[in-house]
């Protein structure tokens, strides 16, 4: 099975989800920066929200992805409002990919809000959450 993990962070919260998840399922997090080619069979894909949305590079990367994704599993974190499934399952449904309907979602720090998020119990559940797949 061939796993790819890509994130968008501007703060490091859904960085260091991203760094859990690809050292359980052995590969390497790389950001939206880095263009996805060729076929993968899941792609963990991580990302914030930023004024109630999914930034503008997270919506470009995936309609820019060369190579077919069998299926986008969600994970995210944010200090205020839900995660960003909704969002990620409306952009990659345009383009016919499948989102997993199961999604990894923590509260980030933001400010004085969320202050250590994501911790330590965050992570070791990022992880559970990425065997799970395996």
């Amino acid at each position: 099975m061939k796993i790819a993990v890509r994130y968008y962070t501007k703060t490091g919260n859904t960085k260091k989800l991203a760094d859990e998840i690809a050292r359980t399922v052995g590969v390497e997090a790389k950001t939206v920066d880095e263009k996805l080619s060729g076929d993968v069979d899941i792609l963990f894909l991580g990302s914030s929200v930023y004024a109630a949305g999914v930034d503008e590079q997270v919506k470009k990367f995936i309609e820019d992805m060369d190579g077919s994704v069998g299926k986008i599993v969600n994970f995210s974190t944010a200090a205020i409002l839900k995660s960003t499934y909704s969002q990620i399952k409306k952009i990659a449904g345009k383009m016919g990919i499948e989102v997993s309907d199961r999604e990894y979602h923590c509260k980030g720090s933001f400010g004085f809000m969320h202050r250590g998020k994501p911790n330590a119990q965050d992570l070791k559940e990022a992880s559970k959450f990425a065997k799970s797949f395996l």
